[in-house]
């Protein structure tokens, strides 16, 4: 990892990352712990494309996920119950949508490749949304 790939990811971090944060919490309907495995998300040569690429393959899947489980209060209320955390890695090599989550012990893990299809943003959410609810 060169000084272009510290310089942005330390960019989205302080100057993205908040306002992603907020919109999950605000999907959600409570503050929700996200941590984030930064140095599994860099690669060289692609720090250009970490707004972009992380926003589309982390975070609006998430928010958008959230709030399609979270139209009513049962909803609302089974997430805040059952969810204690979001983990996002990239540790699997993973890069297919509908094997982008995974829950247990109430710890929501996405794990997915960051530059690679990144505009396939209904396959992410709905993976996202269908592990939720399978144990909501």
């Amino acid at each position: 990892m060169g000084l272009p790939e510290r310089r942005a990811q330390k960019a989205y971090e302080t100057n993205v990352f908040p306002k992603q944060k907020q919109l999950i919490d605000e999907a959600a309907h409570f503050e929700v712990p996200v941590e984030v495995s930064w140095d599994s998300l860099i690669e060289d040569d692609y720090s250009h494309l970490f707004e972009t690429a992380w926003t589309k393959v982390y975070f609006t899947p998430v928010v958008e996920a959230f709030k399609a489980i979270c139209v009513d209060d049962m909803g609302r209320d089974a997430l805040k119950e059952k969810l204690k955390k979001v983990v996002i890695q990239n540790t699997s090599g993973n890069s297919n949508g509908s094997r982008v989550a995974h829950f247990a012990d109430g710890v929501l893990t996405l794990d997915h490749k960051p530059f690679t299809n990144i505009d396939d943003l209904k396959d992410r959410t709905k993976n996202i949304q269908k592990t939720l609810e399978a144990v909501l």
